[in-house]
C-alpha cells in the first residue's frame, strides 16, 4: 500500500520556532517515512501523522515564545513527531482502532521504535506522554493493560512533548483543547494529576490556540 504524504507546512512551523528548530539532535530520522511505512491505511496516516505534526506545532510555538530554552529542540521535533506512532499498532484487519485497549499505545510505540533501530532517548517519547504521566501504581489502581513499570516524563524535552500533546485531540471531529477543558478532563484520574498539568503549565506556558486552529481549519474546546 502506497501512503500518500500530508501537504507541507511543516517548514513554516521550523521557522516558527526560530533558532531553535533542528538545533542539537541529529535530524537523519525521517519521520514522515516512518509514519508512511507503519500507517496501515491512508485514514489512519492521515489521523495520527496530523496529529503529530501538530503536537509540534504546538510545542514549536511555545520554543519559540521562549519556554524551555535549554531544550534540545530538534529532539523535541523528533519526539512529537513520532510520539503516537503506536497508534497504528491499534488497528485491525477491517480498519478499525481498538479503543478499548487506546491506553497502550504508548508501549507499542516504543517497541516500533525500538525495533527501527531508533535510540532509547526518541523511544521514550512514545512510552511516556500518555496523560501526564503514568506511575506504576496507576496501573496498579486501574488494572491497566500495561507492563508495571513508571512511564513518566523526565527530560525538558520528554515533558515538553507530552504538555503539547494535551492541547490537541485526534477525536473526531480533531480539534484543539484549552487549559481548562483538560483540566477539566484529567481531574476524573485525581487531583495529583491536576496539580502536575498545572506544574507543566508554569512551566512551558499556554500555547496561541487561536493562531493554532486558524493555521489548521480547527475548532477550539473550552471548558
Amino acid at each position: 500500500m502506497v501512503i500518500a504524504g500530508e501537504p507541507s507546512w511543516d517548514v513554516a512551523v521550523d521557522a516558527h520556532a526560530g533558532a531553535h528548530a533542528g538545533a542539537h539532535m541529529d535530524t537523519a530520522v525521517d519521520a514522515d517515512e516512518l509514519h508512511r511505512r507503519h500507517a496501515p491505511s491512508q485514514p489512519a496516516f492521515t489521523l495520527v501523522h496530523t496529529h503529530c505534526r501538530i503536537v509540534w506545532d504546538i510545542a514549536a510555538g511555545l520554543l519559540a515564545a521562549g519556554a524551555a530554552p535549554q531544550a534540545d529542540a530538534g529532539l523535541v521535533r523528533t519526539g512529537a513527531l513520532l510520539h503516537d506512532i503506536g497508534v497504528y499498532r491499534l488497528y485491525d484487519d477491517a480498519g478499525q482502532l481498538d479503543h478499548a485497549q487506546y491506553v497502550r499505545h504508548g508501549v507499542l510505540g516504543h517497541e516500533l521504535l525500538a525495533a527501527d533501530g531508533l535510540p532509547e532517548t526518541v523511544c521514550r517519547f512514545a512510552s511516556c506522554h500518555t496523560g501526564v504521566g503514568l506511575t506504576r501504581a496507576d496501573i496498579a489502581a486501574g488494572d491497566l493493560p500495561l507492563p508495571p513499570g513508571d512511564y513518566v516524563a523526565q527530560t525538558v524535552e520528554e515533558r515538553l512533548v507530552m504538555y503539547a500533546d494535551k492541547f490537541h485531540s485526534k477525536s473526531r471531529p480533531s480539534s484543539f483543547l484549552t487549559v481548562e477543558a483538560y483540566r477539566d478532563y484529567v481531574r476524573r484520574f485525581g487531583a495529583d494529576k491536576v496539580a502536575r498539568f498545572d506544574e507543566l503549565t508554569a512551566e512551558f506556558g499556554v500555547p496561541d490556540l487561536a493562531a493554532l486552529a486558524d493555521r489548521h481549519g480547527m475548532t477550539v474546546r473550552g471548558g
